[in-house]
C-alpha cells in the first residue's frame, strides 16, 4: 500500500515538471482531471506487472445544473467543496479522488474489485446525503479493471455508461457494467433455491437439473444476496422462514435495488397461508409456489418466470444501447457537452410541476437523453460549423428527429412517451416546428415540455457561432416565444421559478 503512495508522489512531482502546472483543482483540492488521467495509466501498468484489480467510479451530483440556476454559483461551488471534502474522508489513504469534470467526480480505487467497491459507493452515497441534509445526492457509477475492461478509454466507457444507468433511473443510484454473457440458447438459466431446510432443496434441485437449469443452493438470506451480487441470476425460490434474515427481508433488499428488481421472485408459502401472501406481494414477491409442491404448477411457473426475465434482459440490452448511441452523438458536438443531461434534468423538474405521473416523469427523462439521437445522421461539419447553417445544411439538420424516431420505432411500446418527444420536440404550438408542423393539442405534453428547456438550454450554452446568453436574456426570448404562441406559456412561468 505504501508503494502505491510513493507512486502518486513521483507522478505529483513528474506531472508538475512536465506541464508547468499545478496537479490540483484549485476549487475543490482535488487531483485535477490531467493528472487523474495519468494515474489511470499508470494503474494500467501497474496491474499489467503486478495483476492488482482496481476500480474507477465517477460520482455526479445529481441535478446540480438546477441546483446552481436556483441557488446560484456561489453556493454551488460551496457545494463541490463539501463534497469533495466528504470524498476524502471516505476513500482509503492509497485511493485517489479526481475533479474529473463540472460536477463529476471520479475515484480510482486500487487493489479493489466490483463487489468491494459497491460497498465503498454504497457508504459515500449514504455519507452525502446524511451529511448535505438531503440537498445534495449524488449518482455513481464505476467499472472495474480487468473486468470490465483492461484499455484505459474503455474503462472510463464503461464507467459513464453505469453512470448514465444510474441517473436514467432515478436519482442517489449506484450501478455498475458488469462483464455479463450475452443471451446465448446454449447457456442455461440460473435458478437460486433459497430454503434453511436441505430436503426441500434437495427435492428442487432434482426437479429443475433435469430440464437443463443451473441450481444454485444456499440455506439463508445473507448467502442469498452474496450470490446475487456476483451472478447472474434468472429466478429465485425463496423460502419464508428462514434463521437471521427472512424471505421477506431479502425479497424487499432484492426489489429496491435497480440492479437486482427485475430478477423474478417465487415465494415458497404455506398452502392456506394468506397473511404470508399479502405480505409478500407489499416487498415485491413476483408469485407463489405453496407446500406441499406441485410438481407441474412449479416447473410451469419457473420455465414462464424465466421467460419474462429473458425478455426483460433484453429490453435492457436495448436501452443500453440507446443510452450509447446518445453519448456518441453528443462527442460529435463539442458545443453541445452536457446537453443531455441539463435538459432531461430540467425537464424532470418541469414535468413534476405539472402532475404527470412518475411513469410519464420517468419516460420524459429517458426522453430527454435520447430527443437528438437522430443527429447520428448529421456530419460533424454540420454540427459544428461556426457560421449560419446554409438552407440545404438547416433541411439535413432539421431532418434529425425523423432520423430518431426511425431508430427508436422499435421500441415503441417500451419508451411511450419518450419516442413521442424524439420526434416532437421541435415542434410549435403556432404550426412553425417540424418535421410534422403539429399544432397546440396536436403536440404531446412530453414534447411541450422538452421543446421549452431544449430552447432554453440552447440559449445559455455556447455554439459555433456566439457565446452563451446570461439566464436572464435566454428567459426573456424564451418568454417572448410563448408571447407569440410559440411555446406553452404555462410551462414557461414554470421554468422562469424553477431557474430563477
Amino acid at each position: 500500500m505504501r508503494a502505491c503512495e510513493k507512486m502518486y508522489e513521483r507522478l505529483e512531482i513528474d506531472y508538475k515538471k512536465e506541464t508547468d502546472s499545478d496537479f490540483m483543482d484549485g476549487l475543490t483540492a482535488l487531483f485535477n482531471h490531467g493528472f487523474f488521467q495519468i494515474a489511470l495509466e499508470h494503474e494500467s501498468e501497474r496491474f499489467r506487472r503486478y495483476q492488482t484489480p482496481f476500480t474507477l467510479a465517477l460520482i455526479d451530483i445529481d441535478s446540480f445544473y438546477v441546483y446552481n440556476r436556483r441557488h446560484g454559483h456561489v453556493k454551488g461551488d460551496r457545494m463541490l467543496k463539501i463534497i469533495s471534502e466528504l470524498l476524502k474522508e471516505n476513500i482509503r489513504a492509497v485511493d485517489l479522488a479526481a475533479r474529473y469534470s463540472g460536477d463529476v467526480f471520479a475515484l480510482l480505487l486500487t487493489n479493489t474489485d466490483a463487489h468491494q467497491a459497491l460497498e465503498m459507493m454504497e457508504r459515500i452515497r449514504q455519507v452525502i446525503a446524511v451529511k448535505t441534509n438531503g440537498e445534495a445526492t449524488v449518482s455513481i457509477g464505476f467499472a472495474s479493471h480487468p473486468h470490465d475492461g483492461t484499455e484505459k478509454e474503455n474503462l472510463i466507457r464503461k464507467a459513464q455508461e453505469a453512470l448514465l444507468r444510474a441517473k436514467i433511473r432515478g436519482k442517489n443510484r449506484i450501478d455498475f457494467i458488469s462483464n455479463e454473457a450475452s443471451p446465448d440458447t446454449d447457456e442455461n438459466p440460473k435458478v437460486l433455491l433459497v430454503d434453511d431446510e436441505p430436503r426441500n432443496l434437495k427435492y428442487l434441485e432434482a426437479l429443475l437439473i433435469p430440464l437443463h437449469y443451473d441450481v444454485i443452493k444456499v440455506s439463508n438470506g445473507k448467502d442469498a444476496l452474496s450470490v446475487v451480487s456476483k451472478v447472474d441470476i434468472d429466478l429465485i425460490l425463496l423460502d419464508v422462514m428462514m434463521p437471521g434474515m427472512d424471505g421477506y427481508e431479502v425479497c424487499h433488499r432484492l426489489k429496491s435495488s435497480e440492479r437486482t428488481r427485475l430478477i423474478p421472485i417465487v415465494m415458497v408459502t404455506a398452502l392456506d397461508d394468506m397473511e404470508a401472501k399479502i405480505k409478500g406481494i407489499d416487498n415485491g414477491v413476483d408469485d407463489f409456489i405453496s407446500k406441499p409442491f406441485n410438481k407441474m404448477e412449479l416447473l410451469t411457473r419457473v420455465k414462464t418466470l424465466i421467460n419474462v426475465k429473458s425478455l426483460n434482459n433484453n429490453l435492457i440490452s436495448l436501452e443500453s444501447t440507446l443510452f450509447s448511441l446518445a453519448m456518441a452523438v453528443e462527442a460529435k458536438d463539442k458545443y453541445t457537452s452536457g446537453h443531455i443531461w441539463r435538459v432531461s434534468e430540467l425537464a424532470v423538474a418541469l414535468s413534476k410541476k405539472t402532475g404527470l405521473s412518475e411513469k410519464r416523469i420517468q419516460e420524459i427523462k429517458f426522453g430527454g437523453i435520447i430527443h437528438d439521437l437522430g443527429k447520428i445522421g448529421v456530419s460533424k461539419d454540420i454540427l459544428n460549423k461556426p457560421g449560419r447553417l446554409s438552407p440545404e445544411e438547416r433541411d439535413i439538420m432539421q431532418n434529425h428527429p425523423n432520423i430518431g424516431y426511425n431508430i427508436c420505432l422499435p421500441l415503441k411500446k417500451t419508451l411511450g412517451m419518450a419516442l413521442e418527444i424524439v420526434r416532437y420536440h421541435h415542434e410549435k404550438l403556432d404550426g412553425s416546428g417540424y418535421p410534422d408542423g403539429l399544432k397546440e393539442n396536436e403536440i404531446p405534453i412530453g414534447a411541450k415540455i422538452m421543446a421549452v428547456v431544449d430552447i432554453y438550454d440552447a440559449l445559455v450554452s455556447d455554439r459555433p457561432y456566439r457565446k452563451g446568453m446570461t439566464n436572464d436574456q435566454a428567459l426573456e426570448i424564451v418568454r417572448q416565444d410563448a408571447a407569440e404562441g410559440k411555446l406553452d406559456s404555462k410551462l414557461v412561468e414554470y421554468l422562469i421559478k424553477l431557474v430563477k
